[in-house]
């Protein structure tokens, strides 16, 4: 395959390209979680409990970046914020849900107990 520049970096492939977007640990989580809901920041943050304050402000904002989601500033006090998936996000579910079915499959063939059972 041909190798490509965007935005001052090299990429080999349309999937390292594509993984650009949506790779790593959270921006498919988020981008899920955005689907059918606008969401203020701290309702992410309780949503996705394992994720630092500064992780969680610097994904939303590559995924701002990326055209992915649509942060929404209100002019109000104390500030509202709020954050939408864009069309083009919403290109990105199919990818996901087939990522997701595929770790539900793998955790199956590994005899994975999935959700765990929780401790009480």
């Amino acid at each position: 395959m041909p190798e490509f520049f965007h935005d001052k970096k090299l990429y080999y492939t349309p999937i390292e390209f594509a993984l650009g977007h949506i790779g790593g640990t959270w921006k498919m989580p988020i981008l899920w979680r955005l689907q059918n809901n606008v969401l203020r920041y701290g309702e992410l943050k309780k949503d996705i409990p394992h994720i630092t304050d500064k992780m969680l402000a610097s994904q939303l904002r590559e995924l701002e970046n990326k055209g992915l989601i649509r942060r929404t500033v209100y002019p109000v006090v104390p500030s509202k914020v709020e954050y939408s998936i864009t069309a083009k996000g919403m290109k990105t579910i199919p990818v996901i849900e087939t990522i997701m079915k595929y770790g539900y499959g793998l955790i199956k063939e590994e005899g994975i107990a999935y959700p765990p059972k929780q401790d009480i």
